[in-house]
């Protein structure tokens, strides 16, 4: 079965991402190979994750995020990402459709992985992805979130949940596709 020893990407694995990414058949063969050289034993490691993601993010601590996103692809839990969690981390925080990387978003939050995101969660999403942040950018922020708790407070605000509760998929989702600045919130986009 699989592909670990062999050049080429499996057909079930081809099938199954053009069904659920908007990658085309040649742009995953493509991508296949690239990760083959960079990965000739199929896996990525947390650390390789790390120094990819960090090339995105220069002038930024981009480590604690990456561990972050990189643990909410690795949907089995081996501390490794095989192509297929590779591939669709890639769509998903890319061309995925909303709701889709809503719940990505949401999976990202849920630290604990137990299907909720609480207070604290959210202010320790929310300080890594203060460190992406360039200083430049920090001193055009809003004073009501030029600080990761202050960012934090403002969002959990948007759900009208106390200090100590907490919130499930769904109700992060609909917040968060009710409310623009919520969207803004939950995320790091460099300035033009």
């Amino acid at each position: 079965m699989g592909n670990s020893k062999s050049g080429a990407v499996s057909k079930e694995i081809l099938e199954d991402l053009k069904l659920n990414t908007k990658f085309s058949e040649t742009e995953i063969v493509q991508w296949y190979e690239n990760f083959k050289k960079q990965c000739p034993n199929g896996r990525i490691t947390k650390e390789e994750f790390q120094t990819i993601y960090s090339k995105f993010f220069p002038e930024s601590d981009a480590n604690t995020y990456a561990q972050h996103v990189f643990r909410s692809f690795d949907t089995n839990d081996d501390g490794t990402l095989d192509f297929k969690e590779y591939i669709i981390a890639l769509h998903m925080t890319s061309t995925g459709k909303t709701t889709r990387k809503l719940e990505w978003a949401f999976s990202l939050f849920d630290v604990d992985k137990n299907g909720y995101i609480t207070k604290s969660e959210v202010t320790e999403i929310c300080t890594a992805i203060f460190k992406l942040i360039p200083k430049e950018e920090m001193e055009k922020l809003p004073e009501d979130e030029n600080t990761a708790e202050k960012r934090a407070d403002k969002l959990w605000k948007y759900f009208d949940k106390g200090e100590n509760d907490r919130i499930a998929e769904g109700e992060f989702i609909q917040g968060v596709l009710d409310n623009d600045d919520a969207l803004r919130l939950i995320q790091y986009s460099p300035l033009k």
